[in-house]
């Protein structure tokens, strides 16, 4: 419990989609922060409110079905009960699917910790024709229980004030609790005997003799670490002769259920089926939820960047490119670096963080209103036998299909995938979708090079680069992840109409958070690219890039690029296009590439045309899409470890077609 004076520790625990990141949203707004747990990929987000003078510590727990430790989520949520000792935990349920959250609650009333039950998406399980009574089952379950609507923020102070009271409430805190089944509890006594004395803090005897009884993996070792050999043969033995507890304990909690509910919830006498079960009869269906999902990820897509491209470009052109010009003639007596630090580094990486805004904004609402509205589940449903074949979740399916467009919206929607495993996967591979920037350095150079046959290049071009994709996610799931899928648990929620201001706070939060975290990082890299290309003086051709660029010449040839090419494809790491100015300065044809396509044409051999796409296609990915990796993954060796793998795969893979198109060039040129 808190200290005299330290603010008050408040858990907000939950099973997945029933609103509890949106109670906490609504309750900690702009105050939260967003880091890790320690030792684990999952994030941590905290927050701070002051509720009757008085300021209150918020976690948001990870959503979790039990508290069986079969899952990282699931050890998080206890560990912080029995560690970190908050003064109350609020748990979020779903009115519309009482029963099989209030298992979550029989678990957590076997921890020592007080509890409020937050009552929420009332609205939802009206409109299915459920009434529940909370006062009634406040009484019977013996701890507050609070109506809300967190939707439309109904009841979410009244919720916070009851935690509130709880936490300073010196009366003993008795709710009713489920008890083992009647065979068992001689047992669970026994159990209670031999453990005591050997069970060390935070833990406590009788929960951990339930969880023995319950066949806990983690439990069972930890407590044949602390018992003496003789102790621990008769705790074998008291739970070999009780094998079946594992089904009964779980068979009692949805007994106590079905008494805590008995006079509290009504249901409805199901004559028809409901609008739910008519919709999914599409949505799930194996072919026709597959048509509808492409239908619906092409909107999004067309909605992101038909409405999101023409804002970032209108930026860019009135705000950034103004600036930038006014800068340039504010410090005309300055030295030149001077003006080319402000205006081409700080100023050209402060531009991309605030023209990538409207795309994300657009990407957010979409997302919020797929998720919120029960689409997206169905969604995953349905890709994630697709999908688990390349070692992803079903989750993978909308971040990645909206990488054509822009990686960086890849990257941050899988932040919509719970699990760590599938969540980290995801965006390893995001960057290696061909985003619309790589795609238009493509439509550039194949006409160039290939003349009419540019189109069936491109294609070619597209289909290597989903192969490649492909074929590292079963790589990469075989080498560093094991071969291992995670179990693909998902509740399908009713639908219902997302709240606006729900919607609007998750678009800004997130949004926010990419502002403020990637948006140094972004700065930063633009800022020291920049420099690698201006100095020693204001001549790419002789920077510090350039002479990287040569000294890379050696690994250029192998792939039949030049030290100009190699150069290029560096600096595509502040934005894709710059590939195609660069090749322009130093070809000579104009910064414009005005003439380059005449110029490549004429010096370029089809096979370094080929290794030069190739690369291109697959190369590290942009200082945008970089850091939003940083963040999502909140490691720089998680980052670092997938721009090397690309900057392999891009060497590898152009080195292949060079070769092989040299091969078939003198087989032609020999027959």
């Amino acid at each position: 419990m808190s200290a005299a004076g330290e603010p008050i520790l408040i858990g907000i625990a939950g099973q997945p989609n029933v609103g509890k990141s949106t109670v906490f949203n609504l309750v900690t707004g702009l105050s939260q922060h967003i880091g890790n747990w320690p030792g684990k990929t999952i994030e941590r987000r905290e927050g701070t409110v002051t509720c009757d003078g008085t300021t209150l510590r918020i976690v948001d727990l990870p959503g979790t079905y039990s508290l069986t430790a079969d899952s990282p989520e699931e050890r998080i949520t206890r560990d912080f009960i029995l560690r970190e000792h908050p003064d109350v935990v609020i748990m979020i349920a779903d009115a519309a699917a009482l029963e099989r959250n209030l298992y979550l609650l029989a678990e957590l009333l076997a921890l020592p910790v007080r509890l409020v039950l937050g009552l929420n998406m009332l609205d939802v399980a009206e409109s299915q024709g459920i009434a529940i009574a909370p006062h009634v089952l406040a009484a019977t379950l013996g701890l507050p229980v609070m109506p809300l609507v967190a939707s439309r923020g109904e009841g979410v102070s009244p919720l916070l004030r009851e935690a509130l009271r709880l936490a300073r409430e010196p009366a003993p805190f008795a709710p009713s609790r489920p008890e083992i089944a009647a065979p068992h509890r001689a047992a669970l006594a026994q159990l209670r005997g031999l453990l005591a004395r050997h069970v060390p803090e935070p833990c406590e005897p009788t929960w951990v003799a339930t969880k023995l009884l319950e066949g806990d993996r983690e439990v069972t070792e930890l407590a044949h670490g602390w018992l003496p050999e003789r102790k621990w043969r008769a705790v074998q033995a008291l739970l070999e002769a009780h094998e079946d507890a594992g089904l009964d304990i779980p068979s009692g909690r949805y007994e106590w259920i079905g008494r805590m509910t008995r006079a509290a919830v009504r249901r409805p006498h199901l004559a028809h089926a409901s609008l739910t079960d008519r919709l999914d009869r599409w949505a799930v269906h194996p072919l026709w939820g597959v048509l509808l999902l492409f239908a619906v990820s092409a909107l999004v897509f067309a909605v992101t960047f038909q409405v999101g491209a023409p804002a970032q470009q209108w930026l860019d052109s009135a705000g950034i490119e103004p600036l930038r010009a006014w800068a340039a003639r504010a410090l005309s007596g300055a030295p030149p670096w001077v003006t080319g630090l402000l205006a081409d580094g700080l100023l050209a990486g402060a531009g991309t963080v605030v023209t990538f805004v409207p795309i994300l904004m657009v990407f957010f609402t979409a997302l919020g209103v797929l998720e919120a509205s029960g689409l997206f589940a169905r969604a995953a449903y349905v890709m994630h036998r697709f999908m688990y074949l390349i070692g992803l979740h079903g989750k993978s399916f909308l971040p990645l299909f909206l990488g054509f467009g822009c990686n960086v919206p890849a990257v941050m929607g899988a932040r919509i995938i719970e699990e760590p495993r599938p969540r980290l996967l995801t965006i390893l591979l995001a960057p290696l979708v061909p985003c619309s920037a790589r795609l238009a350095v493509i439509a550039f150079l194949t006409p160039a090079f290939f003349g009419g046959a540019a189109l069936p290049v491109a294609v070619g071009l597209v289909i290597i680069n989903l192969a490649v994709l492909a074929a590292t996610g079963v790589a990469l799931n075989r080498a560093v992840f094991h071969g291992r899928h995670t179990p693909f648990i998902i509740e399908l929620p009713l639908y219902h109409v997302p709240s606006a201001r729900a919607l609007a706070r998750f678009v800004w939060t997130n949004t926010l958070v990419f502002l403020r975290n990637a948006g140094t990082v972004i700065v930063v890299l633009s800022v020291l690219v920049w420099a690698a290309a201006y100095l020693p003086g204001a001549d790419l051709d002789h920077s510090y890039l350039a002479r990287f660029g040569r000294a890379l010449a050696p690994l250029g040839t192998a792939l039949g690029l030049d030290w100009r090419m190699v150069v290029a494809l560096l600096a595509s790491f502040i934005a894709k296009e710059n590939a195609i100015a660069t090749l322009g300065i130093l070809y000579s044809a104009g910064a414009s590439g005005v003439g380059l396509a005449q110029t490549l044409a004429a010096q370029v051999s089809p096979a370094t045309a080929l290794s030069f796409l190739t690369a291109t296609m697959l190369f590290i990915p942009c200082v945008a899409t970089v850091a939003a990796m940083r963040q999502e993954t909140h490691s720089w060796r998680w980052t670092l470890f997938g721009v090397t793998l690309m900057f392999v795969l891009a060497i590898g893979a152009a080195a292949v077609v060079y070769h092989i198109c040299r091969l078939m060039g003198a087989g032609f040129a020999h027959a």
